[in-house]
């Protein structure tokens, strides 16, 4: 029986845990989260094209929502996209996962140390295994990157609020600090996730100013709340460069935000998440430094696959001034729905690059050659 300990139950950690005790009768998994829940206080959504046709089964027992379409606004441009979206809700994740993983699972369990063969809890205690997987989402940046904050509330009405199709991107609002939006995704007919957003230089999130405005976006289309459900805050690293070795530094097996594996434009996490899960189905797990060569291996393919988003991020953090970033993303958002879908999925074709980099630019066209050839990025 190969024995494997996953540390840290957020969206990777937990998605890699359930895969193998769903798949493997060989591998005994234990996971161990240092909070109450799996999955923290979090909502994670994508696109049915970010997903292979059989994960999409196999995450469905997940789901909370799934929409038809969505839709995005900008000053100039409104516009409604065909394809379904979804969203788990972390609460949905931990009923599912918790009770498949069992005895196996340790909740409110702290870690002091992580090794490639054991794990030393806060107690003292140290659990041994043939391999030991670092999940944790306490990731530790160390390239230059843009950053994706946000604060999002989710909100029950005194009557049904009439919204029935996500708009993941209404940027009709004050573009104050960066390129800021507002996401909605309507769950029930009085129930829905606003969130304040923002594209911007620091990982800082003003909390105050984001509960501001999520509360007047809701007082401006007539949504009294009855109630706030509760909240949600985070920053998502969005690397302008720097090299994937960045978080790999020692031979300890990772996965998720600190093994690199998340889009780098978008900052979404779940597409990698559950590919890393299918990935891990299919080692040996037996040795860790196997298991750390063929997860390190992944990371990188994906990594050098994904140069051309980071060099859109230099487009965006560092080209563009802060007012400007919302014209770059109105003018993305002009183009075909295949063009759209591939960014999301992070599979975007020569064609595809060629054609987001011509055109009207968004930026002057000096200035964005400054920064898009910076050697010190270009990695």
């Amino acid at each position: 029986m190969v024995e494997v300990v996953i540390a840290g139950g957020g969206l990777a950690g937990s998605l890699a845990a359930w895969r193998l005790a769903s798949t493997r009768r060989d591998v005994r998994v234990r996971l161990i989260e240092r909070g109450p829940t799996l999955g923290g206080n979090h909502t994670w959504s994508f696109h049915d094209t970010d997903l292979t046709g059989p994960a999409r089964y196999w995450l469905d027992r997940l789901v909370v929502a799934r929409w038809p379409e969505h839709s995005v606004r900008f000053p100039g441009h409104s516009r409604t996209i065909a394809g379904p979206y979804a969203s788990i809700a972390s609460t949905r994740l931990h009923d599912v996962i918790a009770p498949a993983l069992g005895d196996n699972l340790l909740l409110d369990t702290s870690i002091a140390h992580v090794a490639p063969d054991h794990v030393v809890l806060g107690t003292g205690d140290v659990l041994r295994a043939s391999v030991v997987i670092d999940g944790r989402g306490d990731l530790p940046v160390s390239v230059p990157c843009g950053w994706q904050t946000f604060l999002g509330q989710e909100l029950e009405f005194e009557q049904d609020h009439g919204v029935t199709t996500p708009t993941i991107m209404d940027a009709t609002v004050a573009q104050d600090n960066g390129y800021q939006f507002v996401y909605v995704l309507p769950f029930t007919p009085r129930r829905l996730l606003v969130e304040d957003t923002c594209y911007a230089d620091h990982p800082a999130v003003d909390v105050d100013a984001a509960r501001a405005a999520i509360a007047s976006y809701v007082a401006a289309r007539g949504w009294p709340p009855r109630a706030l459900v509760r909240e949600e805050v985070g920053s998502l690293p969005l690397p302008l460069g720097g090299s994937i070795d960045a978080f790999w530094p020692d031979g300890q097996p990772r996965i998720g935000m600190r093994a690199g594996l998340f889009h780098p434009t978008t900052g979404y996490s779940l597409p990698d998440a559950v590919a890393t899960a299918d990935l891990l189905t299919r080692l040996a797990l037996g040795d860790p430094a196997q298991t750390a060569g063929a997860l390190r291996g992944f990371a990188t393919a994906r990594w050098k696959a994904r140069g051309f988003f980071r060099l859109l991020n230099r487009l965006l953090f560092r080209a563009a001034r802060p007012a400007e970033r919302v014209r770059v993303l109105e003018q993305f958002y002009r183009r075909p729905t295949g063009l759209i879908a591939r960014f999301y999925a992070a599979q975007l074709t020569r064609s595809d690059q060629v054609r987001l980099m011509t055109g009207r630019p968004p930026v002057p066209v000096l200035r964005a050659l400054a920064h898009l050839r910076d050697p010190r990025l270009m990695r």
